[in-house]
């Protein structure tokens, strides 16, 4: 008798795609690392893709990938190692090829979905997206739309609002207007209530986000922000608790799943949950989880997420980050692809929900094929 046991698990192909040309690279490099660590290798093969701060896409060695983690040394950065990864030609073949660094070619075989764990622009805002769904290749995550719509600020906002999701004001302005017009600055926080947020619109991690009290600390904030993105949100600071739920597609394309438990994000002395508390260790800051909250505010919370998951038109995954005020949930962000690492906030979210880490990822990969 031939052929697989009964019971065999066939294994699929999976490329783990990171880094990337965003100021988010680094970040996305860890969440990698994190990822292929846990993966389940039963099930999965897996092909380390990944793309420079300039754009080139190489293979990494496995080995190399894993070493990528968070400490003194600062971030992890995808290497230029001469080699070059081919997407598919056509959407006739699912088979990667790469170049070497000796200019030969290889076939790295046939791959059955990818899994970005890219951050921010170029990567988590459809690019990568719509350069899978040219070539038909399956992938975690949320299509086209849905990461272009949630990683512009401002379109989200309009969106959500016109849903009657409540949302913190704002408005926005772009470097164009200021350059025309200087005195603008002094009218942007016209209707706004202190403190206020300055924001790049298109960014993720807190990266280029600034905590202005007072007027004259709006020019500096701008700078900030402006470094990153050429249209500029600024936004009435919210008095609440800052929580977060985490969302899943339904296997059988019903209501959206959530974690049974939210995560809140609690200030010891630190004025608003910046890139250094995030991800580098800075002090002022603590994650509590599960949150206490009552049954109706959870309620509230969860109701909130799934109809915004919905009406963002997400798949797969989403982090979705609220404001908890007297009043109700504020939303704030919706994250397409969230922090991924075993310690980050989405992960803890369903491992506290009764969902692994390893189990969350073949979940993930298995929503991604129609499994």
């Amino acid at each position: 008798m031939s052929g697989e046991p009964v019971g065999a698990v066939t294994k699929r192909t999976v490329v783990l795609l990171f880094g990337g040309r965003s100021s988010e690279h680094g970040i996305s490099c860890v969440t990698a690392a994190g990822v292929l660590r846990a993966i389940d290798r039963d099930r999965f093969d897996v092909i380390p893709v990944g793309i420079t701060k300039t754009g080139a896409t190489v293979l990494l060695d496995e080995a190399e990938l894993q070493g990528y983690r968070l400490d003194a040394e600062g971030l992890p950065e995808v290497p230029e190692n001469g080699t070059r990864v081919l997407w598919p030609a056509s959407t006739e073949t699912r088979a990667l090829t790469v170049i070497e660094s000796d200019g030969r070619l290889r076939s790295l075989g046939r791959v059955d979905v990818v899994l970005p764990t890219l951050h921010g622009p170029y990567g988590e805002d459809g690019t990568v997206q719509g350069m899978l769904d040219l070539v038909d290749l399956p992938y975690v995550g949320c299509g086209v739309l849905s990461s272009a719509l949630c990683m512009d600020k401002h379109a989200l906002k309009v969106v959500l609002d016109a849903a009657g999701i409540p949302v913190a004001p704002w408005r926005t302005v772009t470097r164009s207007e200021m350059e025309r017009d200087p005195a603008l600055v002094s009218r942007l926080d016209d209707g706004l209530e202190y403190p206020l947020f300055v924001k790049p619109n298109r960014a993720g991690s807190s990266v280029g986000v600034s905590r202005v009290a007072s007027a004259d600390e709006l020019p500096a904030a701008l700078d900030v922000a402006f470094a990153e993105d050429s249209l500029v949100l600024v936004e009435s600071g919210i008095a609440g608790r800052e929580v977060e739920i985490a969302v899943l597609q339904s296997r059988d394309g019903g209501t959206p799943r959530t974690s049974s438990v939210i995560g809140e994000i609690v200030f010891d002395g630190r004025d608003f949950y910046d890139f250094e508390a995030k991800y580098l260790g800075a002090a002022g800051v603590r994650l509590e989880l599960p949150a206490q909250v009552a049954a109706a505010e959870f309620a509230a919370i969860r109701d909130a997420a799934v109809t915004a998951f919905e009406v963002a038109q997400c798949a797969g995954l989403a982090r979705i980050d609220f404001f908890l005020t007297a009043d109700g949930p504020v939303l704030n962000e919706i994250n397409t692809l969230p922090g991924f690492t075993p310690i980050s906030m989405y992960p803890r979210l369903w491992e506290e929900s009764g969902l692994g880490y390893t189990e969350l990822i073949t979940e993930l990969i298995e929503l991604a094929l129609g499994a």
